[in-house]
């Protein structure tokens, strides 16, 4: 059985494709850092890591990591030297 004159001319098109918005420098660097890191975990070259977020507008700020039991204080002593660094080097 055939359909209809009408059903056949049902044609729904589909949105225009929306293109990728180019990155920035800063949105790049932070995807080449944590492929690097996703490298070296693969590779079975990392103990421990420790990530810190800051969020666009700066108000919210993050703390996430992965670690064995010992290493947690290395990773906090660790951070807090390179928190003093950037807020050092900001001046």
């Amino acid at each position: 059985m055939t359909e209809p004159a009408s059903e056949q001319t049902r044609v729904l098109t589909f949105p225009q494709v929306v293109t990728a918005a180019p990155a920035d420098e800063g949105t790049v660097s932070m995807i080449e850092v944590l492929q690097e890191q996703l490298r070296l975990a693969r590779e079975g070259k990392l103990r421990s890591v420790a990530v810190v977020s800051v969020s666009a507008d700066g108000g919210s700020i993050g703390t996430q990591w992965s670690c064995t039991h010992g290493d947690i204080s290395s990773l906090i002593g660790k951070l807090t030297v390179l928190a003093h660094d950037m807020m050092a080097a900001r001046k």
